[in-house]
């Protein structure tokens, strides 16, 4: 059992956190929103009041927050926790954010003596409740070897990218590829619908048929079709 940091706990991170802790592993939270850091204490978690107190102990630093500025921000603000990290402590951020954002920390982790990676994810929060996430990794192989079981955790598909940086470079052309066919899922359902086809039956015909994506199958950009999907 290793002792885990989580910061961040929102749709994805709480999930991932709670799957953590299911696993038997001791887990330590904080959230800028006591709320959720209240939620993951009463399934085990140690609630943490500041991130810095996140690290008391932690054999492994993991953050899942919404955007580059608060990733730089929890690591190299003012109030920065980087400076604090035991040397002997892994980092894995799993924030989806901009390369340079992502390179910019590392280098900072790189100075300290720290390993770190970059490791951001795709399933949704689905595949965060599940446990089913797909783990996109850019730093070193060593080092993802190391923290692979801990991934395993909280998800079944783990791929090494490259050197840091290349887990959000890989995750950038993911979502650009997902745009592009959530764009025309959503164009071929309306053109149908505006020509007297129903939505969900033109769904399953491309869903079988050499038109059928992940859009389709998971996530229905056409309102009514799946249920629990903000489309």
């Amino acid at each position: 059992m290793k002792k885990i940091g989580f910061i961040g706990l929102g749709n994805m991170g709480g999930p991932m956190a709670s799957n953590l802790l299911k696993a038997q592993h001791e887990v330590a939270v904080y959230d800028i929103v006591p709320s959720l850091v209240e939620s993951i204490s009463e399934q085990g978690g140690i609630a943490c009041k500041s991130a810095a107190e996140v690290l008391c102990g932690a054999d492994l630093v993991i953050s899942m927050l919404p955007a580059s500025q608060h990733v730089e921000s929890l690591y190299l603000g003012a109030e920065g926790i980087m400076p604090l990290i035991d040397t002997s402590s892994m980092v894995i951020d799993c924030s989806t954010i901009s390369p340079a954002s992502s390179n910019k920390v590392s280098a900072a982790a790189q100075a300290r003596g720290i390993a770190m990676l970059d490791a951001p994810v795709s399933g949704g929060v689905g595949g965060a409740v599940a446990g089913s996430l797909t783990f996109i990794v850019g730093g070193t192989e060593a080092d993802l070897e190391k923290v692979r079981p801990i991934l395993e955790i909280m998800g079944n598909s783990i791929f090494h990218a490259g050197a840091a940086g290349a887990g959000q470079v890989a995750k950038i052309c993911n979502n650009m590829l997902l745009s592009v066919l959530m764009t025309g899922t959503a164009e071929a359902l309306q053109l149908g619908v505006n020509n007297g086809l129903d939505a969900k039956v033109l769904s399953e015909i491309m869903r079988k048929s050499s038109g059928g994506n992940w859009a389709l199958e998971v996530y229905n950009p056409y309102p009514g079709v799946m249920d629990n999907v903000p489309a």
